[in-house]
């Protein structure tokens, strides 16, 4: 059984093509995927080579780890039933081509335990699981916090922050702040405030999450917080983090990193979409055939306007 897959065969050079799958197991399900989302985090660094060496990196690689399809095969143990619709978060089943995180392609084998179905009506939205998931997670601490406050200044206002925002939004915050410096991004804000870093210049914030990426950030959000405050550093760092130590000793400064999101923060996230709580409307801006998957990822990587690219695949099946 073979499929068609982004390969990237080295930074800034990927291709469609077609690949051998591994065969299914009867934990596994075959999923024809219908649409795939690019990352301006993760993939972005595997996109221009300065994503950080850790197990399972290398090139080539198929990335992607924002796929919903449709179940086309379960084995008898994979907890799945023909015809449903799945979110994947990645598949591993290329043979010598690493699956990093492996979910841009038209059809992938994954074990049934990973995938969760979805609703219908959530169609393409529903690749956007994965960054609510992310933003659940560095809200909650992941379950390892009894009482986490929720931010109160989010920094970008890409997808992620916005999720962020909503999420505060839907626990009837009133009060939260997010800072962006593209103007292209600055739009979309429904209730809660977006502002220039510039204009802002409150010292008192709680807790800011910082989503931006930016290494270099650091000394500068230590000194709008209040004593004891908390950064959350909730975006994806290929460079080395640091401040400096006399600011953060004076106020006290908590500095935590906010780990991937696991199963639990999908289905929570998943049940509040469902409930009506979260919603994923507005968030994606962009459309392209996987055919032209490099023009796709250029446009994600260099387009301010680009919040989320989402490469449709009912073609490539």
């Amino acid at each position: 059984m073979n499929t068609h897959a982004i390969v990237l065969e080295q930074p800034e050079q990927l291709r469609l093509s077609e690949l051998a799958l591994t065969d299914p197991t009867d934990c596994d399900a075959v999923v024809d995927i219908e649409w795939s989302g690019i990352s301006t985090g993760t993939e972005k660094l595997l996109w221009n080579g300065r994503m950080p060496m850790f197990p399972g990196m290398g090139y080539p690689l198929v990335p992607g780890y924002e796929s919903v399809g449709r179940v086309v095969e379960a084995g008898a143990q994979a907890g799945l039933k023909v015809g449903e619709r799945v979110f994947v978060p990645g598949a591993n089943c290329f043979g010598d081509v690493r699956g990093l995180f492996g979910g841009a392609a038209a059809r992938v084998v994954v074990p049934g335990k990973r995938v969760v179905p979805v609703d219908e009506a959530l169609g393409e939205r529903a690749i956007l699981l994965a960054l609510a998931a992310t933003a659940y997670h560095a809200v909650s601490g992941g379950g390892k916090r009894e009482h986490p406050l929720p931010p109160d200044l989010i920094v970008g206002h890409g997808v992620l922050g916005r999720l962020l925002a909503r999420l505060n939004v839907a626990a009837g915050r009133e009060d939260t702040v997010v800072w962006e410096r593209d103007s292209q991004r600055a739009d979309g804000a429904e209730g809660y405030i977006v502002r220039h870093p510039d204009e802002d210049e409150r010292r008192d914030y709680r807790v800011i999450c910082d989503v931006s990426g930016d290494a270099s950030i650091l000394d500068s959000l230590i000194g709008r917080l209040k004593p004891g405050g908390e950064i959350v550093l909730a975006g994806f760092y290929s460079e080395r983090v640091s401040f400096s130590f006399p600011q953060a000793f004076m106020r006290e400064a908590q500095i935590r990193a906010a780990a991937e999101w696991q199963r639990p923060d999908l289905l929570a996230v998943k049940a509040l979409i469902e409930d009506g709580v979260l919603s994923l409307d507005g968030l994606i801006t962009h459309h392209e055939v996987a055919a032209h998957a490099d023009a796709a990822y250029r446009t994600a990587f260099g387009d301010a306007a680009c919040l989320k690219m989402v490469l449709d695949w009912r073609h490539n099946a």
